[in-house]
């Protein structure tokens, strides 16, 4: 990139000089008017999402170079479509920028954006530009599924599985090394550049879908429950509990976790990190304890059947091997937006 241009900053060419430069990453017969026009095809339903990313809180240049934000952010908004059953359409994306904001910078999180949406065959279709004292990324993402196919919270029923699709912990693994470099010193450089991947370039589950659906064919008229673990694991396991009016059993020694973990973590803080650490974008899904099984034989190593739902409202977690005791988990240990 010319460094003359690199340099630019975003009050130096404007809102509509910057929007010119960010419609080259959207299809040029999708932009242009006040809104997109989706089509879809007859018996699906249109499934939309809202995620905002803000500077210093989701995001910031000391763990993450502004593709990795625009690759989180794009991420985070298709693993809720995920979450819902839906395959995505595209994503609109809205910008709070400071002025002195170099124009390179917006580029390079549209890239980030634009490389992850590649991989679904997803589009950025419009959005909007204005000028705030801190940089704010919202993304609106749009997705179709078939009605009977639709995931929600308040579907699990007592005795169904509760399937995790992949380790969690992860991400937080990642943050942790980026914020502190001199942790993980048992690591090898492979192992740490995986647990800073998980957080930087997180995968949304939508192949999970497709396989979801061939193993439910028999049972089509089957209500899944689920959401995803952005917010972590015990917050998922809760949220699906509360909206169902039921309670659960997590077994600890199940909960999928990196095996790097073993190296440099005390069983605590591993447990800490899947149960709270957030940010994962793995599904959590509730399913009769059959179908489950094979759905974590078909996903592999990584997922597996972490408990299942009970009578009651209240979310414990087991030991089987009796050596911790019983806990009851809540949403005040994990990430807080307003939190003291």
């Amino acid at each position: 990139m010319n460094s003359e241009l690199s340099s630019q900053q975003v009050k130096d060419i404007g809102e509509q000089g910057l929007l010119e430069r960010l419609q080259r990453f959207c299809p040029p017969e999708i932009i242009g008017d006040d809104a997109a026009v989706l089509e879809t095809v007859p018996g699906q339903s249109l499934v939309v999402t809202t995620d905002v990313l803000v500077d210093g809180v989701h995001f910031s240049n000391l763990t993450t170079s502004p593709e990795d934000a625009g690759w989180r952010g794009a991420a985070a908004n298709l693993s809720d479509l995920a979450a819902m059953g839906a395959s995505p359409l595209g994503i609109t994306v809205g910008l709070g920028l400071p002025g002195e904001l170099r124009v390179s910078w917006v580029e390079r999180l549209y890239q980030g954006m634009t490389e992850c949406l590649q991989k679904y065959n997803t589009l950025i279709v419009g959005g909007d530009v204005v000028r705030s004292p801190v940089t704010t990324l919202a993304i609106t993402a749009f997705g179709q599924v078939n009605p009977s196919q639709i995931i929600r919270r308040s579907a699990a029923a007592i005795e169904d599985a509760i399937v995790v699709t992949g380790i969690h912990g992860a991400s937080h693994a990642g943050l942790e090394l980026l914020l502190h470099p001199e942790l993980g010193q048992n690591l090898n450089n492979e192992e740490k550049t995986a647990l800073i991947r998980a957080h930087q370039r997180p995968q949304p589950r939508l192949d999970v879908l497709p396989i979801l659906w061939k193993i439910l064919t028999p049972n089509s008229q089957l209500s899944i429950a689920g959401m995803d673990s952005s917010d972590g694991l015990a917050d998922a396991i809760i949220q699906i509990c509360r909206a169902s009016g039921v309670g659960a059993v997590l077994e600890r020694r199940q909960i999928p976790v990196s095996k790097t973990f073993n190296h440099w973590l005390t069983p605590d803080q591993a447990l800490k990190y899947a149960l709270y650490g957030g940010e994962d974008f793995e599904l959590v899904l509730c399913l009769p304890q059959e179908l489950a099984s094979a759905l974590v034989q078909h996903l592999g190593e990584g997922a597996a059947i972490a408990g299942r739902i009970t009578a009651g409202s209240t979310v414990i977690l087991h030991d089987e091997q009796k050596k911790f005791p019983d806990q009851v988990l809540n949403l005040s240990q994990g990430f807080q937006h307003f939190g003291q």
